[in-house]
This record gives C-alpha cells, structure tokens and sequence, in this order.
C-alpha cells in the first residue's frame, strides 16, 4: 500500500501549509510533480510560520515570498549554519520547485477550488428610522453669577477727618441711616465768614435804603415847592431828582450783593452737609476700610484711598447668565427659571427672566442676561456661582435623528439616507442633543429613513437592504 503522502499529496501539502501560516489560509493548487514528495520539502514548509502566502494564481506570475525571507526559514529548517550564499541558492531553488508544483493545476479539485474562490456579493443589510419633526424644549445647565441689584462705594466729597463712623463689615442698614461724621476745621472758617458777608450787605442795603428814602422826600417837597413861581430853582430840583435815582440804583446793587452773600453761605452749609454720610438705600455694609482719625478725601485730592465703605442691597439680586449664541433665539422676558446653589444642596431657586443685553460678545460669543431674584430671608448672597437650569426652545419645530445616526469625517458630517436601495450622503449640521436626539439642519425632510448607525465604511450609491426599525424617541 502506498505511503499516505504518495496516495494524496495534495491534501498533505496543504495540510502542512495550513499549519505553517497560522494566521492566514493558504490555498495552494495542488497536482505538482512526483518529486515532491520528500517529506523535507513539507517540513521545509511547515517552518514558514512568520510569512503568509495569498491566493495563488495558476501562472504564477507573482509569488510574495521574498530570497531573504526563504533564507531565514531554510536556515531554520535545516538547523545547522550555512554560508549566504549556499542559503541564496537553495532559496532560489525552493521558488522555482513551487512554481513547477503549481504548473499542472487542471484537476477537478483545482475546479473546486476555483468556484469556492468566486465570492458571491452580498448586499449589505442595515437599520433604519425615520427622521422626526418637533419641538425643541428642553434645559441646559449653565453657570451662573449672583449680584446685588445695587451697589455703592461711598466716598467723601470733601477732605476731612472721620470723627465717628457708627457701622461695620456686616452691618444691615435702612436709607437715610446716618453712617459716618467727618469735621473739617476750614469748612467752619468759611460758614463764619460767608455768615458775616451776608449781615454785612444787609446792613449796606439798609442803609442805603434809608439814605434813598430821605433823598426821595426831599425831592418830593421840592417839587412842590416849585409849583410856586421863584421859590426853586429848576436846578436845585433837578439835582434832589438825580440824588433819588442814584439811591434806588444802589439799593438794588446792595440787595444783589446781599442775595450774592446769601448764596455763598448756602454754598459753605450745604459742603458742610457732606461731612453727615447717610445709607442711600436698605442694603448691607459689605466692606468698610476706615476708622474714627483718618483724613479721607475725594479720588485725586488730599487724604485719597479706597472707598470708605461699600453697601450692597442683598434683599433684590440680580442673577447674570452668558447665554450661548446659539440659544438665544428661544429667550423670553418674564419666564421663570429655576437654578441652585452649593451653600444650599436639594433646594430649587426661581428667578424671573427681566433684561437683555440684545448683543452677543464677540470674544465668548455669548449674550448676557439678566434675571431679578427676590431674598427677603437674606439667605443667599451676591457672589455665589449657581447652577442654572437654561429652557432651550425654537420658535418653530426642526427635524431630529439619533446622534448615532450623524456621521462625521474630517472634511463633512452626514446621515446616510436610503432611497430605493440605494445610500445617499446627506450633508448635515447638528443643533441641539435632547437625549440621545439629535438636531439636523440640512437637505432632509420628516419620514425620510437614515442608517441608524451611520459611517463612512457605507459608501454614497451603494445598493443596501434596509430594515426599519423603531427609534428610541
């Protein structure tokens, strides 16, 4: 009985070829010539485990098996040194005897092998859902910062020394509540003197007044004295008349050097006013950075510093969002949004939407708004960053897909729409995630069907057998 590798060969040479590439299959055309069948030649073989040889066709013409990698495996199949040159030849004799086993490919196994080699193609079978139409309302988380509706650092008008300062840092306080007292010595100088100016140019005014009132009756008794023909002159008469106008004159010039007096003293009392420093509204005293002996003055003049102390009215804040452009469109004045804060952890807020800046920041790209928040308790406190929960919304409804459903490459981002069994890049921009929704804006249209899982291994005009399943919405 003939030996096994006599009687078939050709499957104990692919056996062995299977064996040796482990990685990849091999499939060799067997019906080579009968001086194969050393069996040195197949444990040759078996050691080509780090190469793979592709499908080989009956010329070949082309076979990937390189001189220097058949001399590293003869090297390792016949165990024992050789000289370069014996492997080089060796390795060259081992690719034409491979050439030659391949030659009388004619059998029917070699037919067999032929047909399972023909691969049939296949139509890719993929997941559709229909693209929706609705309306985008939902929240977004957004930072947020609190500010007292009003702030005020006060300063002194006028240079002095604190002689009594009645709050502190913390200090709650109602408008008009007197806050500091300032003394400047020179302010008193100046009343006293602005005082003295103004009796001074009383008296004058009175006693021109009384000089106007004699120069008047003597005229008066002149005139009718004149009535008699020789008694007076026409001269004397004319000079007590020009005595009398000149007095009403200086009277009137006296009475505006007594108004001019008048003001200046109202001037002084009014600068000495300023030394009283009273709350301009309810609020509290956040800072205070003064105390009773310091000299303080207005910015820029004598005794200069920082403001003497800063209040804040804590009972109305402010509650300022960067909205981001792209949701700025949905933004109604007077809605209500809720927000939390650190300090109080479980507890809801609510604020009211009341002014917007109507100007996108060309550095954040991000509108600023602001909302009107009511602390009668005084618990929370400007300064503090608030997790707000932002409503989103459009004006009108827009086409939603799942975010599995938009691809993206370097160049564009798409869905993959089916129509007639056949792919089609569809160019998209997202919007707004709403879960696992997502925005397109683009050339789609509600109903159309999209590849649920899109990507860029599914070609543009590929003949697809699509499946239409329900989408998570």
């Amino acid at each position: 009985m003939r030996p096994f590798y006599e009687r078939d060969r050709s499957f104990f040479l692919q056996r062995n070829l299977l064996a040796a590439c482990g990685k990849t299959a091999v499939r060799f055309y067997p019906k080579g010539p009968k001086a194969m069948k050393d069996l040195g030649i197949c444990r040759l073989l078996q050691s080509l485990s780090k190469f793979t040889l592709s499908e080989m066709p009956r010329s070949f013409a082309a076979i990937r098996m390189t001189n220097e990698g058949l001399r590293l495996a003869l090297r390792k199949a016949l165990r024992w040194p050789a000289k370069p040159r014996f492997l080089a030849m060796l390795a060259s004799a081992l690719a034409l005897t491979l050439v030659l086993l391949a030659g009388g490919c004619g059998t029917a196994s070699s037919s067999k092998a032929s047909a399972a080699d023909t691969a049939i193609p296949t139509v890719p079978q993929v997941d559709t859902v229909r693209v929706i139409s609705r309306q985008l309302n939902m929240t977004i988380p957004l930072p947020g910062e609190l500010q007292p509706y009003e702030e005020v650092r006060i300063f002194p008008k006028v240079t002095g020394f604190i002689q009594w300062i009645g709050v502190d840092r913390g200090s709650r306080v109602k408008q008009g509540q007197l806050l500091i007292v300032l003394v400047a010595p020179e302010l008193v100088a100046q009343r006293a003197e602005a005082q003295a100016k103004l009796l001074s140019a009383e008296n004058q005014r009175i006693a021109a007044e009384a000089k106007m009132a004699a120069d008047e009756s003597t005229y008066l008794r002149l005139k009718v004295a004149a009535a008699t023909p020789g008694v007076i002159s026409d001269d004397e008469l004319e000079v007590a008349q020009k005595a009398a106008d000149a007095d009403r004159a200086r009277v009137v010039a006296l009475q505006n050097s007594q108004d001019a007096a008048k003001a200046t003293l109202h001037s002084v009392e009014e600068i000495e006013s300023y030394l009283r420093i009273t709350a301009p509204f309810d609020g509290v005293i956040t800072k205070r950075n003064v105390h009773p002996g310091a000299l303080v003055g207005p910015a820029g003049g004598s005794g200069a510093q920082s403001s003497m102390v800063r209040i804040e009215q804590v009972s109305h804040l402010r509650l300022v969002v960067a909205v981001p452009e792209v949701y700025v469109a949905g933004v109604e004045r007077g809605a209500k949004v809720n927000f939390t804060v650190p300090a109080f952890p479980g507890r809801t807020f609510t604020g009211t939407i009341a002014r917007l800046a109507d100007s996108v920041d060309v550095t954040t790209r991000t509108m600023p708004v602001e909302m009107d928040v009511w602390n009668p308790s005084w618990e929370l406190h400007s300064g503090m960053f608030p997790q707000v929960s932002w409503p989103v919304r459009r004006p009108n409804p827009t086409l939603f897909v799942p975010s599995s459903a938009v691809a993206r490459t370097m160049e564009t981002t798409f869905v993959i729409r089916v129509q007639n069994g056949k792919s089609e890049w569809v160019n998209v921009k997202p919007g707004a995630s709403n879960g696992n929704l997502v925005e397109v804006f683009g050339d789609v249209r509600e109903g159309d069907e999209v590849v649920l899982r899109a990507s860029e291994e599914l070609r543009p005009n590929t003949s697809v057998s699509s499946h239409l399943v329900s989408a998570p919405y």
